[in-house]
């Protein structure tokens, strides 16, 4: 089958000529840093939470062949930057989990699954956020997930376990990041506050106003915040998947960049460390939801293409990094049997992706929908509805409707099922509903990039990071 033409509209045209700016620019302040120049004044780390090379390959090929579109990740920063990969192990396991990944992203050093940036001797190990802020860097955190979320808690502060929520966001009082952007506004409230779960009765919220901050709420208040300070909360715990978020409520991980990268680059004369996380790309992950995956990627890639915009208006300053921090699901695109009875093959293809892109619902909202005792008829009709063109094999009705996990390592009974019928018809398997043990890609352009490149330790990629900050 010939490739489609990819079409572009004005506004794709005007992003690829950003594009070839940036290619000319990036091999000359790589150079300069690699001899020895200062590093970059701004850090910007888009961060995939889950994602690892197979992900980022859906996301390229379903942007090319559904949207007509070019993927800025593999097409821009991992083709034209420089590229290199991270083993993901942690102190205490071969499969890490993310708190465990970021906090040796952050600080260089090996910590244990579910703590934040924090060895078991108790000792808190300098984070990224702490180096920039050293370094009298402006700093921000930006999420899909709960701000307080494991990776830029790890990036930022301190806990002996990422379930310490309430000490999280104590911490960034204090810290006072200059932008706050994602979910998890419950534990900024009060228990006895509508959707709040803290303890002590603090109202963070008016916490951090009373330090200068401007409150954002929903989209329309986020595109309007002025001022240096910025604290963005648009759920009480994480974020919606795309394909079930309501735009005028909770922005887009682009809005959401473009309104950290405002209120960062003013009066910032020594530059700033961003980070921004879509951790939907993980949750869907852990669900076997390649639909929301690929929409997730989709959305990660527009805020990419906002980052280099704004990288493209000083190339010399800017350094952007990509990456993830361990792979989610064993995500296989292959070749299966197209039935049990049949030899034929099914190979994944665009007409695969095609059945994907017309899903209507994520696999977290059909488990909500369909609660723990899932009647017959409502399965059903939420898969006549939300899943054209699927059909529900008996034995995957059966594992909804009892709560039957599919196996030792699948967790979540209706969202996995719904995987496994998805993967039948489509050719997009996975291997678990947990991590594995893939390494990670890292992509990055600017000044300083080299030091991403080839074979590292997770923990290397903290070193790099913590040496092209700075700081006292």
């Amino acid at each position: 089958m010939p490739r489609p033409k990819i079409q572009l509209n004005a506004a794709h045209r005007s992003w690829l000529f950003v594009a070839a700016l940036l290619t000319f620019a990036g091999g000359a302040d790589m150079a300069a840093c690699a001899e020895g120049a200062v590093g970059p004044k701004n850090v910007i780390i888009l961060f995939a939470d889950g994602v690892a090379a197979t992900q980022w390959e859906l996301g390229r090929y379903s942007a090319r062949v559904l949207r007509n579109q070019s993927f800025a990740a593999t097409d821009v920063v991992f083709k034209d930057g420089v590229f290199g990969l991270l083993s993901t192990d942690s102190r205490d396991a071969l499969v890490t989990d993310s708190a465990a990944a970021a906090s040796a992203m952050s600080t260089g050093v090996k910590v244990d699954n579910f703590a934040v940036s924090m060895t078991p001797d108790g000792k808190a190990h300098r984070t990224a956020m702490e180096a920039a802020k050293s370094a009298s860097k402006k700093i921000g955190l930006v999420t899909t997930a709960e701000i307080y979320d494991a990776s830029p808690a790890a990036f930022s502060v301190h806990a002996k376990n990422r379930s310490d929520a309430q000490s999280i966001v104590d911490q960034y009082l204090a810290m006072e990041p200059d932008v706050l952007i994602g979910g998890g506004r419950d534990y900024f409230l009060p228990k006895s506050a509508p959707g709040g779960k803290r303890s002590d009765g603090k109202d963070m919220i008016a916490a951090f106003e009373q330090k200068g901050y401007r409150i954002a709420r929903d989209t329309r208040e986020l595109k309007n915040a002025d001022g240096a300070k910025l604290l963005g909360l648009f759920a009480d715990e994480d974020m919606s998947f795309e394909i079930d978020r309501d735009p005028a409520k909770e922005p887009s991980m682009a809005e959401m960049a473009q309104a950290a990268l405002k209120a960062l680059s003013s009066a910032s004369p020594n530059g700033f460390v961003l980070f921004v996380e879509n951790e939907n790309t993980d949750t869907a992950g852990h669900y076997n939801d390649a639909a929301g995956v690929m929409r997730a990627l989709w959305a990660f890639d527009e805020a990419l293409k906002v980052a280099l915009d704004f990288r493209s208006k000083a190339p010399n300053d800017t350094l952007i990094i990509v990456t993830g921090d361990h792979e989610t699901g064993g995500l296989s695109a292959t070749y299966a049997r197209r039935s049990a009875s049949s030899d034929a093959r099914l190979y994944a293809g665009i007409a695969n992706l095609q059945m994907l892109e017309r899903i209507t619902i994520s696999f977290g909202a059909a488990a909500k929908a369909l609660g723990p005792k899932p009647s017959s008829e409502a399965l059903a009709k939420l898969v006549a509805q939300h899943f054209p063109g699927f059909q529900l094999d008996a034995d995957l009705r059966e594992a909804i409707m009892n709560q039957n996990q599919l196996d030792r390592n699948f967790s979540y009974a209706t969202q996995n099922a719904l995987g496994r019928m998805v993967a039948r018809q489509t050719g997009f398997y996975w291997g678990t509903a947990g991590h594995t043990t893939e390494p990670v890609a890292v992509g990055a352009i600017g000044p300083g990039a080299e030091l991403f490149k080839g074979y590292q330790d997770n923990t290397d990629f903290g070193r790099n990071l913590h040496r092209l900050i700075g700081g006292r």
